[in-house]
């Protein structure tokens, strides 16, 4: 235990740690009620985070070679479970993204973005610690990729099967697969793009118009506008906590969940969203950092895997509250609402943690 505590990631932790913090203090903000200043949802975030901690320490103990082994065949029961949402899944906004277990709902589409990583580091570990350049190689996560991907999108989830596709082509891309495949499959999105329109929801099709600048302010933009006027009149030190109208008037839609940083925004202005922005970058730089030092690219493959989809679902949600990309519903990591979410981003960061310890005093494995 102490030469646990001694390789402990400590830096990591507490940047985590006030992530969290902030993303809690905003959701008591956006769910706020004068009779009832503690709301359900913030009672829940805060039982959401407080068990993430004691996840995230668990996972840290977990021997990341088990966790490989386990996640390769856990990803099997994801795929399993994301077909049985889609048949007997709960419905909410009209989606079936939720498995209720009675005092929550989850979404293990979330599982998926967790166990995709130990799945391919795994499957690569097979032919030896050198990652083999032979495309045949990739055909089979390839695959796997894009079942999960497409049973993702039919919950409809459009924001999470974009993040874990994409991230599971970063991880591709680590793993050494050509140049020549990203272009072919560029050209093949080109050229199919007409029949991927008609396979999308109207709502889905309305959000990418609206992006493109299509739509009525009271109607189709209403949302996205009252997100930009949020951001907007922050100015550089926002109008005080508690004090943010389009949040406390209920003008801004889904301010807990995916529009959580406009609340923020409004509230703390300029220099509090800097503030987080650079929370979320020192965040990624010091686990980065660590990350380049290990031996092992396997190890390195399967610490990427858990990083990058928090890192791509920081970008894309931030990007589409200041209207840099359209709305697809992706949440903040550490900060959104969603103990299901807060649960996969603390088992991830945990594991990688628990590589860095092992990497520091006992050496790759």
């Amino acid at each position: 235990m102490r030469r646990y505590l001694r390789y402990f990631d400590w830096a990591s932790f507490f940047l985590v740690l006030a992530i969290c913090t902030i993303g809690l203090a905003f959701v008591f903000s956006a769910t706020y009620q004068p009779d009832r200043p503690l709301s359900i949802f913030f009672k829940k975030q805060l039982f959401g985070i407080l068990s993430g901690i004691v996840i995230y320490f668990v996972a840290s103990l977990i021997n990341h070679n088990t966790f490989c082994k386990l996640g390769h065949n856990t990803n099997y029961l994801v795929i399993a479970l994301l077909v049985f949402t889609k048949l007997k899944g709960s419905i909410g906004m009209g989606a079936q993204r939720w498995i209720n277990l009675f005092f929550f709902k989850f979404q293990p589409s979330e599982l998926a973005k967790l166990f995709f990583s130990p799945f391919i580091t795994y499957h690569f570990h097979t032919y030896g610690q050198t990652i083999i350049q032979r495309f045949k190689i990739f055909i089979y996560p390839l695959t796997i990729l894009a079942i999960t991907s497409f049973l993702i999108l039919r919950q409809p989830d459009l924001g999470t099967a974009l993040v874990f596709f994409f991230g599971g082509l970063i991880l591709l891309w680590f793993s050494g697969i050509k140049r020549r495949f990203f272009v072919i499959l560029f050209l093949l999105f080109a050229t199919s793009a007409p029949i991927l329109w008609k396979t999308l929801k109207p709502y889905q099709k309305q959000r990418i118009a609206v992006f493109l600048g299509y739509g009525d302010t009271q109607k189709e933009r209403y949302q996205i506008e009252q997100a930009t006027i949020a951001v907007g009149s922050g100015g550089l030190t926002g109008k005080g906590f508690l004090n943010g109208t389009q949040n406390k008037l209920m003008f801004l839609p889904e301010g807990r969940t995916d529009f959580i940083f406009a609340v923020l925004c409004e509230e703390i202005g300029f220099l509090g969203a800097m503030l987080v922005l650079l929370l979320y970058l020192a965040l990624f730089l010091t686990i980065i950092s660590k990350i380049k030092r290990f031996e092992s690219s396997l190890d390195q493959l399967l610490a990427l895997g858990l990083i990058v989809y928090t890192f791509l679902a920081v970008a894309i949600n931030i990007g589409m509250v200041v209207e840099l990309l359209p709305v697809v519903g992706v949440p903040l990591p550490f900060m959104s609402y969603g103990v299901s979410h807060l649960w996969i981003c603390f088992a991830s960061f945990g594991m990688i943690q628990s590589i860095v310890i092992r990497q520091s005093y006992i050496g790759p494995k």
